[in-house]
């Protein structure tokens, strides 16, 4: 059921993003506008995301989960009203995506921590894999087509079509049954500081979680945002057009599916795997910047989307795994905080680089970036690792050792 409203969902997600984007560069012809859009939607995570992790280790992921897909759909029909009326203030597309952003603060620690309820530890890293590629392979479709209807309808049928899209995941999430989840007490903490905090000293002294978040801070920042110069890489590199965006979007999609299939069929989580995907997400991106046709720049941007999904799964994977069930919100929650706390620093950068040198310096600031955090990653092994893996697992022996600490106990 999760898949299925995912794949709906999803689809009509990736519309938006491509929609939204295009329609700033549209009404301003300005990379800046669009790294400025970047800033709103993700500014509000900067502020609210760690408290959206503590409330998520306190309320019942599966509700919040429904409100917030609503409160998101309704964001979007508000997109669809303003695109279709031809609104062109740009500040009123920038405020529903500081609403847009709120919300996520709050829904996205929940759905994270709503993977493990759904397969419980043990079948973690398979599941976040195949979420990489489910939501990758949306990547694929949905840009694809918001391509084809700006280009034809225009960009308020995007937005329409994405407000329809919840409808699906909401029927899923309400459809579920409680008792089939994997699902340990909540503790109850006296405040939302010291619930913070406690997942803060967790990860601040668990060193793969710690090593994983400081690499993932800087890449983020620098490298992962697409949302920004893919369009300004359609429009001005390479001459195009929406259908030229939609392609070049899809293409990035079709290499991050590729490699979240290849990341599901690894066994179990492996830093040798996220340091050789990042080394090679920053080369990929090296080579981007050194393309001027249209074909060059697919074939990069493919390898990109292969590198960027084997990177970001092993990590999420190896953070997840490396956290005991009672505080997966809130460290799971700064992941997510990491990932997109970071989007208005890196949005205003890659506008700002867009604006004077073009696509490339972006890509090239951010290939750079990747590449030199994955050598310091090699320096500061070898890390803890979870042992958590994926796939069928043997019943442990009956033997006269003494008891192991139930799983989720906070480490001495």
């Amino acid at each position: 059921m999760y898949f299925a409203g995912q794949l709906v969902s999803q689809t009509g997600t990736w519309l938006q993003n491509a929609a939204q984007s295009w329609l700033v560069l549209d009404l301003t012809h300005s990379a800046a506008a669009v790294g400025v859009l970047g800033f709103c939607l993700y500014a509000p995570y900067a502020v609210l995301g760690l408290i959206g992790g503590a409330l998520a280790d306190r309320w019942n992921r599966q509700r919040v989960m429904i409100a917030t897909q609503s409160a998101l759909a309704v964001c979007a029909a508000a997109l669809a009203v303003v695109a279709y009326l031809h609104v062109d203030r740009v500040w009123v597309i920038d405020g529903i995506a500081v609403v847009r952003g709120t919300i996520m603060a709050f829904n996205n620690p929940s759905r994270q921590a709503l993977m493990v309820e759904l397969v419980g530890r043990g079948e973690l890293p398979n599941a976040i894999a195949l979420n990489s590629s489910l939501n990758n392979a949306t990547r694929v479709i949905g840009p694809a087509v918001a391509g084809v209807l700006i280009a034809t309808v225009g960009v308020a049928a995007c937005f329409a079509l994405n407000a329809l899209s919840f409808i699906a995941v909401i029927v899923a999430l309400g459809a579920m049954r409680p008792s089939e989840f994997h699902r340990q007490p909540l503790r109850v903490h006296p405040s939302l500081v010291t619930a913070i905090g406690d997942g803060l000293a967790y990860a601040r002294h668990t060193k793969s979680v710690a090593v994983v978040l400081t690499m993932l801070f800087v890449v983020s920042t620098v490298s992962i945002n697409f949302n920004v110069v893919l369009p300004v890489l359609a429009r001005y590199t390479l001459h195009g057009g929406p259908q030229t965006f939609g392609f070049l979007t899809a293409v990035f999609g079709l290499g991050a599916f590729a490699g979240a299939v290849v990341t599901a069929s690894q066994r179990r989580a492996s830093v040798a795997l996220l340091l050789v995907a990042l080394a090679g997400f920053g080369a990929a991106q090296l080579a981007v910047a050194t393309q001027r046709t249209p074909a060059g720049v697919a074939l990069a941007l493919f390898a990109t989307g292969v590198c960027y999904t084997m990177y970001t799964a092993s990590s999420n994977a190896i953070v997840q795994l490396s956290t005991p069930g009672f505080l997966q919100g809130r460290v799971g929650g700064l992941y997510n905080y990491v990932f997109l706390a970071t989007g208005p620093i890196g949005s205003l950068l890659a506008g700002w680089l867009s604006e004077r040198g073009g696509a490339p310096w972006a890509f090239l600031a951010g290939g750079a970036a990747a590449v030199a955090m994955a050598f310091a990653g090699v320096l500061l092994r070898p890390w803890p690792m979870p042992t958590g893996t994926v796939g069928p697992r043997k019943r442990p022996a009956r033997t006269a050792a003494p008891r192991r600490r139930p799983q989720g106990a906070m480490p001495p």
